[in-house]
């Protein structure tokens, strides 16, 4: 699949969310590396904290599935610009994907720029900090 493919997933994925609060939608779409792909959407709560992100959304159900291997995650997001995932989001794929997932960001008209993970989220902390 390629990542054009994927970014419009992503929008499509948008148009789930459930965003009663903000009224600002994400759709996210997250490539294995055996080529299927799990949506997300943010699902929003009248208690804010309990929201939960489009990113997170797509990752969590993969590896509820069993999914181990990933390639690349689209987001589409309501700017009028590119949609880049929180920190919270960064931290989440950091664990569950790797540094070396591509995320690719898409804009409302269809151009999309691509990121490694690791340039989101430079220094990062990881379990190796939790082993020393």
């Amino acid at each position: 699949m390629n990542y054009r493919e994927l970014a419009v997933q992503a929008v499509e994925a948008k148009k789930k969310a459930y965003a009663k609060y903000s009224n600002f939608h994400v759709g996210a779409a997250l490539l294995t590396k055996s080529g299927k792909v799990y949506e997300g959407a943010n699902i929003e709560n009248s208690s804010y904290s309990l929201t939960i992100c489009a990113e997170r959304t797509a990752a969590f159900s993969a590896i509820l599935h069993g999914e181990k291997d990933f390639e690349a995650i689209a987001i589409a997001g309501d700017s009028e610009s590119f949609t880049p995932p929180c920190g919270a989001c960064r931290q989440v794929l950091l664990e569950l994907c790797g540094e070396n997932l591509d995320v690719v960001l898409v804009d409302p008209n269809s151009n999309i720029k691509t990121f490694k993970l690791k340039e989101l989220i430079p220094f990062s902390f990881s379990e190796e900090n939790l082993n020393k």
